[in-house]
C-alpha cells in the first residue's frame, strides 16, 4: 500500500527546473513485473494541447527507451536528497546489468494506469503517453546544442499527460 497521497497536478509546489535540473528525477517505465528505470535531469512541466503533461527525453541507446516505446503508460519519481546516491547509481548503471530498483531497495508499485512507480519517492507523476518525436538537429537554433550529441544519439522526446499526481503525505 502507498504512503502518498493524490493531488491535483495544478497543486504540485516544485519549482521543475530546481526539481528535474538539480535534484533529478527517475523516468520508470514498465510494468510492476518488469520496469525500467533512468535517472534524468533534462525535462519539462506544463500545460499543452489544455492537459497538464510533463516532457521527458530518452536516448535510443538507453535500457528505459523500449520500456517507454512499448507501454502506454510511464512515472516521473522525485526524491528527497538522501536519495541521491541511489539516483546516481541508476544514472550510471545500465538495467541490461543489473536490477537498479532492487540494488538500490526501491519498492515498485502499480500506477493504476499501466506503469510502476516507487513508492520511497517524495513526488510521483503518473503519466499517459501522449506524444513522442525524435530530436531534429536541423531545427538547432542555438548551434551549441549539437556539444550536447558529440555521437549523433540524438534524445526523443516524449509527452505524457499527468494523469495523478501523488505526494509524501
Amino acid at each position: 500500500m502507498s504512503r502518498l497521497a493524490e493531488i491535483s497536478p495544478t497543486e504540485i509546489s516544485d519549482n521543475p527546473i530546481e526539481s528535474i535540473g538539480k535534484q533529478w528525477m527517475l523516468i520508470v517505465a514498465g510494468t510492476p513485473e518488469r520496469h525500467n528505470c533512468m535517472t534524468a535531469s533534462w525535462g519539462a512541466l506544463g500545460e499543452l494541447w489544455f492537459k497538464s503533461v510533463a516532457f521527458c527525453f530518452v536516448r535510443p541507446g538507453r535500457h528505459t527507451f523500449g520500456f517507454m516505446e512499448a507501454n502506454d503508460a510511464f512515472t516521473l519519481c522525485f526524491f528527497e536528497e538522501a536519495y541521491r546516491e541511489k539516483l546516481n547509481f541508476c544514472g550510471t548503471r545500465s538495467g541490461r546489468d543489473v536490477d537498479k530498483a532492487g540494488e538500490c531497495g526501491f519498492t515498485p508499485v502499480p500506477s493504476g494506469h499501466g506503469g510502476v512507480y516507487f513508492d520511497e519517492a517524495r513526488l510521483v507523476l503518473e503519466c499517459r503517453k501522449i506524444y513522442s518525436q525524435d530530436l531534429d538537429p536541423s531545427r538547432f537554433l542555438d548551434e551549441a546544442i549539437a556539444e550536447c550529441y558529440p555521437d549523433g544519439d540524438y534524445h526523443r522526446l516524449f509527452v505524457g499527460e499527468i494523469v495523478r499526481a501523488l505526494v509524501r503525505g
